[in-house]
């Protein structure tokens, strides 16, 4: 680990982005004024640019030392800071989701009752998404000077590394909604960069969380790569992982009655980011993701 404020945003969007009375970005909502066009391309750049930054930043770490835990390091510095602009810019466009389970989610969140992506914007955000993680990819690959497309020979099947997925996705959309139902979006890119961060040191399979740039990863054989017969596994723990995270957004941050007994609808909202996810203002959701 995946931010607009007008016509279809949430409470929660519209107070984290308009606290001033000028429309700004919440992490994971959707873009009603941007053409669907325009949001879709801003999730395949974004998704491209975080994708190369995990990438890129591998395979110079691996460049630069031989030692795996410096090389982790250098891996996820790199993608922090990257991630946080990557929300930061686009964020106003599409919500800056970059992550297929942070805009499944919203989507989700939109059936009960809140605001959110449609099931139309789902068909266009997830492709465009997809396909800039595999662009991503590639790119990395030619700046380096590595052959573009070579699937990567990584195996991270173990069933350890599953849990671990699904312990990071979850936490990405506990942290992104949770943010959300406080009226604390402004504080997205930086929580969803940092958890993103710490996240690639806490879980046994580094936070991949996001099932698109796992398919990207799986077409570079460098230091951030997949296998390809590993994707199956990490996507469906991802997905697993955003349900378990849409769980306990819902006992942990449930409306509450006020003294007069009437239902407190502050909390209600239907925001996603990151990935992330993601992740702005505004997911990932790497987003988010990584």
């Amino acid at each position: 680990m995946t931010a607009e404020v007008p016509a279809g945003a949430a409470p929660a969007a519209r107070a984290a982005g308009a606290a001033d009375h000028v429309p700004l970005p919440a992490s994971g909502g959707t873009a009603p004024r941007a053409p669907l066009a325009a949001r879709a391309a801003a999730e395949l750049v974004g998704t491209a640019g975080l994708v190369a930054v995990v990438v890129g930043s591998g395979i110079q770490a691996t460049r630069l030392t031989g030692d795996v835990a410096l090389q982790l390091l250098a891996n996820s510095t790199a993608t922090v800071f990257g991630l946080g602009a990557l929300i930061v810019l686009l964020g106003p466009v599409s919500g800056a989701h970059f992550n297929p389970a942070v805009t499944l989610a919203e989507w989700w969140t939109a059936r009960r009752g809140g605001s959110g992506v449609t099931g139309r914007e789902v068909g266009v955000y997830v492709p465009s998404q997809i396909a800039g993680a595999v662009v991503g990819a590639v790119l990395a690959d030619a700046m380096f000077g590595e052959p573009l497309v070579k699937w990567s020979t990584q195996d991270r099947s173990a069933g350890n590394l599953l849990l671990g997925e699904v312990v990071a996705t979850a936490g990405l959309i506990l942290l992104i909604l949770g943010l959300a139902r406080t009226d604390r979006l402004r504080c997205a890119p930086a929580a969803v960069a940092a958890y993103i961060g710490a996240a690639y040191w806490f879980t046994s399979s580094t936070s991949f969380a996001n099932p698109a740039v796992t398919i990207g990863r799986a077409f570079t054989d460098t230091f951030a790569g997949i296998a390809p017969t590993s994707v199956p596994g990490f996507v469906a723990m991802q997905l697993i992982g955003a349900v378990v995270g849409l769980g306990l957004v819902a006992v942990i941050f449930m409306r509450g009655e006020p003294a007069g007994g009437a239902p407190d609808r502050r909390g209600r909202h239907a925001v996603l980011a990151a990935p992330a996810s993601s992740a702005p203002m505004a997911a990932s959701t790497d987003g988010s993701t990584r």
